[in-house]
């Protein structure tokens, strides 16, 4: 990134000896990003994030394809920069059905089609869940809208980077991906866009990236995405094997030593690299302050600012208990997580849950004052 903060300056789509110079770089990242993906260079368009690509394929195609319907259908586990815009677009006319999942995040692939009406533009659902860990059925949910014609978006940034995903083996109509979720830069992203889908900018401006998004590149960021695009393309199945084994090992390990720990999520089509536990009668904002006190940081999505006990949308949509619910953490494991950092964790965990639990008729009678 240096050079292009340095003397690389040049605005990418300025024709002088500036913007020709640093033209080159932008368009070596793309074919990097594509390589990942296995698309064409033509089909990604650069974004300053995963929630701004979301946006703009679900209320740029909506806007594209109003006259033809205003029926979108997604799912209730998606990410809210998913969701949000899908509710969003109730405010004018469209209507949305959200799928639901099984108790172990799998979507109804037969409520999905069931769904689908004459008036039906887009599907989107996600390629893994964030919380869980989750793998959708991505292929099959491809088929069912290639079969009834309809548009598929996919929120893929879990995903990529992570596991294979072949743009070309997919009936996948735009995906994606975020650039801090693979090491790039935060602030980084994009969407790939199959060849013939129109969709509506939701910036308006500019003529770049060929006109579906106004706006001067960021450059240093976007050199930044390709490269970690392709270390990503050469380490990642081995990181997938190494990182696999050590969340087994964590898993396996804290379900032994902590007792009525349960595992959430589909126990095979997940991601590597990450674990969702329940630690029942436990309060997850102690459990995390104290392990962040002691350099682990792992996270829930249990509690809301004003410190009330919440529970997970997604594992509620899961049809779990609402202990399951409240009590959850996630542990995500990375490039630079190694076996003395499960041990570490093991060797803090256990004692700490113990200290932490509270009896059932005290849990009981707090969650019923708060």
């Amino acid at each position: 990134m240096l050079p292009f903060y340095r003397n690389l300056f040049g605005n990418p789509s300025s024709t002088h000896w500036a913007g020709r110079r640093v033209h080159g770089a932008v368009g070596n990242a793309r074919e990097q990003v594509a390589g990942l993906l296995n698309a064409d260079p033509a089909e990604v368009v650069f974004t300053s994030c995963a929630t701004e690509a979301n946006n703009a394929t679900i209320k740029g195609v909506a806007a594209s394809l109003r006259s033809r319907g205003n029926h979108i259908i997604t799912t209730r586990v998606e990410h809210p920069s998913v969701l949000s815009p899908c509710l969003y677009l109730e405010n004018f006319g469209y209507e949305v059905t959200c799928i639901d999942v099984d108790a172990e995040g799998m979507l109804d692939l037969e409520a999905l089609e069931a769904a689908i009406t004459e008036k039906t533009i887009l599907i989107s659902a996600m390629y893994a869940n964030n919380e869980t860990g989750t793998i959708f059925p991505v292929h099959e949910i491809g088929e069912i809208a290639a079969r009834h014609r309809i548009y598929y978006h996919c929120d893929a940034v879990q995903a990529v980077g992570k596991i294979p995903v072949d743009w070309k083996d997919l009936n996948i109509s735009l995906l994606s991906l975020s650039g801090h979720k693979l090491y790039a830069p935060q602030g980084t992203g994009a969407m790939i866009i199959r060849k013939g889908i129109k969709t509506y900018p939701i910036f308006h401006g500019g003529p770049q990236e060929k006109n579906r998004r106004a706006g001067t590149e960021n450059v240093a960021g976007i050199v930044a995405l390709g490269k970690a695009c392709e270390i990503a393309q050469r380490t990642m199945c081995a990181e997938k094997i190494r990182l696999q084994k050590l969340r087994d090992q964590l898993e396996i390990e804290i379900m032994a030593r902590i007792p009525q720990v349960r595992r959430n999520g589909h126990p095979i089509k997940r991601l590597p690299n990450t674990a969702n536990l329940s630690f029942p009668f436990v309060d997850p904002e102690l459990l995390l302050s104290n392990l962040d006190l002691m350099g682990i940081a792992v996270s829930s999505g249990s509690a809301c600012s004003s410190g009330a006990l919440k529970s997970s949308r997604v594992l509620a949509a899961m049809g779990l208990d609402a202990e399951t619910t409240i009590s959850h953490v996630r542990f995500s494991l990375g490039r630079e997580s190694s076996d003395e950092d499960v041990d570490y964790l093991l060797a803090i965990l256990p004692d700490l849950v113990r200290r932490l639990r509270k009896p059932t008729d005290a849990v009981a009678s707090a969650r019923e004052s708060a």
